[in-house]
């Protein structure tokens, strides 16, 4: 039995759908919305290379070490993006929280903060992981504030480990989050989500 089974997480319009063949077309769609692929610090795929990366993927659950879902509009199934869990490790009772991209619609709105609450509500309430961690590159100052302003915390940064779509060689910057520290951060995300805010802004 994976440690990380196949299952559907919903919340406030949002549902985090298992990535399939299916989702090419949508994926190829949210993508584009922004040209995301021409970022030189995140892994969205080129719209020629969108199956591939489906498939990558697939191959990648199959294996135990990654499992990606479909960001989807619960309504519509429209896709807005991906995320993952990934580098699983069941013995550890360890994930990390990854490969995560939106459309530009998407970004700045309550989408990533929804994502995060469904994906840390699984990890630590229903998997029982004792942490959680995320990893990024060490330009991807976005990504860093982002991880951050959930209340991760920095381990590190390990140098020269990964290449980046350019071929140049990352920094990976590491933060991980313990299951203790789980139930104060999981209140803010809800905090942040059930705030009011004017019907023109939605900004986290």
């Amino acid at each position: 039995m994976a440690f990380v089974e196949p299952v559907t997480l919903k919340s406030r319009g949002i549902a985090l759908v298992p990535l399939a063949l299916s989702h090419e077309d949508g994926l190829r769609a949210a993508a584009a919305d922004g040209e995301l692929w021409t970022l030189r610090v995140t892994s969205v795929p080129e719209p020629q290379d969108t199956r591939a990366y489906i498939e990558t993927a697939l191959q990648m659950r199959e294996a135990g070490n990654r499992f990606a879902f479909a960001v989807t509009d619960e309504a519509t199934g429209t896709v807005l993006g991906c995320t993952s869990f990934h580098d699983i490790l069941p013995a550890v009772k360890r994930v990390e929280i990854g490969y995560t991209w939106y459309a530009a619609r998407c970004q700045r709105t309550h989408v990533n903060t929804t994502c995060k609450l469904l994906m840390l509500t699984h990890a630590f309430d229903t998997l029982g992981c004792r942490t959680v961690g995320w990893r990024t590159d060490n330009f991807n100052f976005a990504s860093q504030r982002a991880i951050e302003r959930l209340g991760a915390k920095k381990d590190g940064v390990i140098r020269g480990n990964a290449l980046r779509r350019d071929g140049t060689v990352r920094d990976t910057v590491m933060y991980s989050l313990g299951a203790g520290e789980w139930p104060e951060i999981k209140a803010q995300l809800l905090y942040l989500l059930d705030r009011p805010r004017p019907a023109t802004h939605t900004k986290e």
